[in-house]
């Protein structure tokens, strides 16, 4: 099992959108479109691998040159609750450390509030409304 940064337009990157899009977004009956990930180019992509699948994955993306944003936190539902995520989020947290940010802030699924207060996250406002579900805004000092 190995974690590392991606770059997008590669074999892994697909992989990525491919656990994205079965884990958070088709549930929802969402997609992403083209303008949606090429977003994405600029952003650190953090991916757990296994057997040359993406078995977890999330996207770091810088909100200025303190704070960066954790989001599309995603583990295949066939290993959740295995460590796979805790693995992917502390290799982001050191990913982020490592290139000088120094706090994280993240926007929750309220089911997901849970795994990151066990990392010490702290909920940070009242509980939103995002992509039609309910959704917490957290943060972390690294």
């Amino acid at each position: 099992m190995e974690t590392k940064v991606i770059i997008s337009d590669t074999p892994d990157y697909d992989k990525m959108v491919d656990l994205r899009y079965r884990i958070l977004r088709e549930p929802l009956g969402l997609t992403f479109s083209p303008e949606y990930l090429e977003k994405e180019k600029n952003d650190i992509l953090c991916v757990c691998e296994e057997n040359s699948s993406v078995i977890g994955c999330c996207i770091l993306t810088p909100v200025d040159n303190r704070i960066i944003q954790l989001r599309q936190m995603a583990v295949d539902n066939s290993i959740q609750k295995k460590g796979i995520g805790a693995k992917v989020l502390h290799f982001a947290e050191q990913t982020a450390r490592e290139r000088g940010f120094n706090r994280i802030i993240l926007h929750a699924r309220k089911v997901a509030v849970g795994f990151y207060l066990k990392y010490n996250y702290n909920i940070i406002g009242e509980e939103f409304t995002e992509v039609g579900i309910p959704h917490y805004e957290m943060e972390k000092i690294i």
